[in-house]
């Protein structure tokens, strides 16, 4: 019988002008200490992006989002943060930045495994 773990999740915005701090969510990621867990899950919504800013450069987002992705996942081609523990990549992805990508503040959730936890987070979080 799994045992139950907390885990630790943020919502990654997308922010095309910051002094207006308009977003949308556009990835989630999660981390679980004692799952040796930490994935990002990312969807962004191009529509949706250019309707609040129609000059935003969207695969520039996309790109900073899939980074945030390959560093979750420890891809050396990502750089020196995709190299660090995975509580240290996951405190890097979510500290407060003022840039287009930007973390939501963490909560926390408390799962059985790990299993289906990015598909939950991602229906629940980005309109997929």
């Amino acid at each position: 019988m799994p045992t139950a773990a907390s885990f630790d999740y943020a919502i990654l915005r997308v922010v095309p002008r910051v002094e207006r701090q308009e977003f949308i969510n556009a990835g989630v990621v999660a981390f679980c200490l004692e799952k040796k867990y930490l994935a990002a899950r990312i969807h962004l919504d191009a529509e949706r992006l250019k309707a609040l800013w129609p000059a935003a450069d969207v695969e520039l987002a996309r790109e900073h989002l899939e980074a945030v992705r390959r560093i979750c996942e420890g891809d050396e081609a990502a750089g020196p943060i995709a190299k660090l523990s995975q509580r240290e990549r996951f405190h890097w992805i979510i500290s407060p930045r003022s840039t287009i990508i930007q973390p939501s503040p963490v909560h926390t959730g408390v799962c059985d495994g790990t299993d289906g936890l990015m598909d939950r987070l991602e229906r629940q979080f980005l309109d997929v």
